[in-house]
């Protein structure tokens, strides 16, 4: 005979089973679904030279900017070639662009990346270094300098016949660490009182929920201003910086629209939970021509100064495949549902393409169709 003890762990029991039977909600953190105002990369760019190349730089009869450039350079650098300017030439030089993004809250000192471009018809920039380059931004102030040798990642090698291979792209390449950050973005997150959160994938459900389970732990402390924004108003006597980092953590089921994506070139589709179709019955099948030429020699009669000629005779058969017969889908179903009936067709990607945008245009597919 069970004591009351057994009965309450067998009970214990039976509701953890349900529990693990049930569907977990799929919540993600607050910090991976939104973006912060104001907390964002910086976009840097600046013209630069690339010395040293093995003879596959630009050529200076053809790139007039890497002439002008190299001269100015050497001029700045007290060598006069004025009187040689227009006999330059050597393939060793390659005038580039210099992109690089520049982080967040980045201090003055630290290093970032650097991608390098060429401008002219220089064959590979493998092994160049790049001269000081200022980086500017949006306002034209330097923000950074970059200099250093290229690594490409790439291959190229030519023949004297005119015969080449390549590996990659040689005319590009990148210059890890070697921009230095000289100016800081003037961005005081800890003195600020509201700070706007930005959803990735815009949504009003989503941004609700946001707003509620951060008004839960923090009362009155967020607003969903619009399915993009929702507001934060640090509590009375906290730091921005920490009320962001415990904002953060906090965990959200966010919603996402019914839709169906589809990529025609690859065949592939993907289709959100939410989809649902309304009552409808499908039927597939598949209808194969095949045509035939046989060549057969005509021989011309006797004495009837013809010649012999090859004729094509065409045989055309038709093949009706009668698919599966009619598979019924009920109102409201699934997506699991949905794609059980259509694989009982036996349909392949690029059928089951023709047959959701045949099922959207009979009014029967409760989401929207976006076409790649």
């Amino acid at each position: 005979m069970r004591t009351a003890a057994s009965w309450f762990s067998a009970l214990l029991a039976l509701v953890f089973a349900a529990s693990l039977a049930q569907p977990a909600a799929a919540e993600s953190r607050i910090k991976d679904i939104v973006e912060f105002e104001g907390v964002r990369d910086n976009m840097l760019v600046g013209y630069g030279i690339v010395v040293g190349l093995n003879g596959t730089g630009d050529s200076l009869q053809n790139a007039a900017f890497t002439k002008q450039s190299l001269s100015a350079m050497l001029e700045r650098l007290g060598v006069n070639v004025r009187d040689a300017a227009q006999t330059l030439n050597t393939k060793n030089v390659a005038a580039v662009m210099v992109t690089a993004r520049l982080p967040a809250f980045s201090a003055s000192g630290s290093e970032i990346d650097a991608t390098v471009s060429a401008m002219g018809d220089a064959k590979s920039l493998l092994g160049g270094t790049l001269l000081v380059t200022p980086l500017l931004g949006a306002d034209g102030q330097a923000y950074a300098v970059a200099q250093g040798t290229v690594q490409t990642g790439a291959v190229s090698a030519q023949g004297a016949s005119g015969s080449s291979v390549v590996r990659g792209v040689p005319t590009a390449g990148r210059i890890a660490a070697g921009a230095i950050v000289e100016r800081e973005i003037g961005f005081q997150l800890a003195s600020m009182t509201t700070l706007r959160m930005t959803l990735r994938n815009p949504d009003f459900t989503t941004a609700q929920r946001i707003a509620a389970v951060i008004n839960q732990r923090y009362p009155g402390a967020a607003t969903a201003e619009n399915p993009t924004i929702v507001s934060l108003r640090a509590p009375a006597g906290r730091n921005m910086v920490n009320f962001v980092t415990e904002v953060e953590q906090l965990d959200v089921e966010p919603d996402s629209p019914a839709k169906v994506v589809i990529d025609e070139v690859s065949g592939v589709i993907v289709m959100g939970e939410n989809v649902r179709i309304s009552t409808v019955a499908i039927a597939q099948g598949n209808l194969t021509i095949s045509v035939q030429e046989t060549p057969q020699v005509s021989q011309p009669a006797p004495f009837s100064q013809g010649t012999t000629t090859t004729v094509s005779q065409s045989k055309i058969s038709v093949d009706e495949d009668k698919g599966r017969g009619l598979v019924m889908v009920s109102g409201g179903a699934s997506l699991s549902s949905l794609v059980a009936g259509l694989n009982a067709l036996g349909v392949t990607p690029r059928d089951m393409i023709s047959i959701l945008q045949t099922i959207k245009a009979a009014g029967a597919l409760q989401a929207d169709i976006e076409v790649l």
